[in-house]
């Protein structure tokens, strides 16, 4: 998945960046004011916003404002630094889907940021499964028939964006977006690689085809329990 944070601290900015990475497993993106977090959010595909109160050029408020009148959906969460249920309220108001009072834990950051992806996405537990196959948001790990399966972390971050839109078919381009972030160099193969990957793991003999290619189109991970 890919995250922006639009930070104008600096060394704030690095930490939650490099703390979604590592422990998050998150491509990010960083902009240090409003007008360019704003700019970002038109040329990028992010999975959820961690978006700063109190920026230069436009304030966190306007950039929330802006993005909803503009029909982005992108899962924000509001850091603030201001007190106040009349103050939650109006964020919550706006468009926010959570915040977080500074100072804050970066565990609780990481895991209130996963949160706001999965309801996006309609599943409000930290589990999502499919058949037999389970995956722990939390624990970042991927069981079928209860048996753990030894992903490489692309592998992971591959299937959890394909569980999190299961149903639907996710092209390779969609793919490349939500798991690289700005500057990477894209190489359309290197999916094709991550793929084979997982379905040596997933779907091996006598479990269910979970894991699907639609030629032309892209990847499906398909439901059966679907009506």
């Amino acid at each position: 998945m890919r995250a922006l944070v639009i930070e104008d601290e600096n060394r704030l900015a690095e930490n939650i960046a490099q703390g979604l990475r590592q422990n998050g497993g998150f491509a990010v993106d960083v902009a240090y004011d409003g007008k360019e977090g704003l700019f970002m959010t038109a040329e990028g595909s992010y999975d959820a916003i961690v978006l700063d109160l109190m920026l230069p050029y436009l304030s966190g408020e306007e950039v929330l404002r802006t993005l909803r009148a503009k029909g982005c959906g992108t899962p924000v969460l509001v850091l603030t630094a201001k007190e106040g249920k009349a103050h939650t309220v109006e964020l919550l108001n706006e468009g926010a889907d959570d915040y977080l009072a500074k100072p804050f834990d970066m565990g609780e950051l990481i895991a209130r940021v996963k949160a706001v992806i999965r309801r996006h996405k309609g599943h409000a537990k930290s589990k999502i499964k499919i058949d037999n196959l389970e995956l722990d948001f939390a624990a970042r790990s991927v069981r079928r028939a209860n048996h753990l399966l030894h992903l490489t972390p692309m592998e992971y971050r591959v299937i959890e964006y394909l569980l999190l839109h299961a149903g639907s078919i996710v092209s390779k381009t969609e793919l490349l977006e939500h798991l690289y972030d700005y500057n990477w160099e894209k190489f359309s193969n290197v999916i094709e690689v991550y793929v084979s990957g997982l379905r040596r793991k997933i779907d091996t003999e006598g479990q269910r085809k979970l894991v699907h290619t639609v030629r032309g189109h892209g990847y499906l991970v398909e439901n059966p329990d679907a009506p």
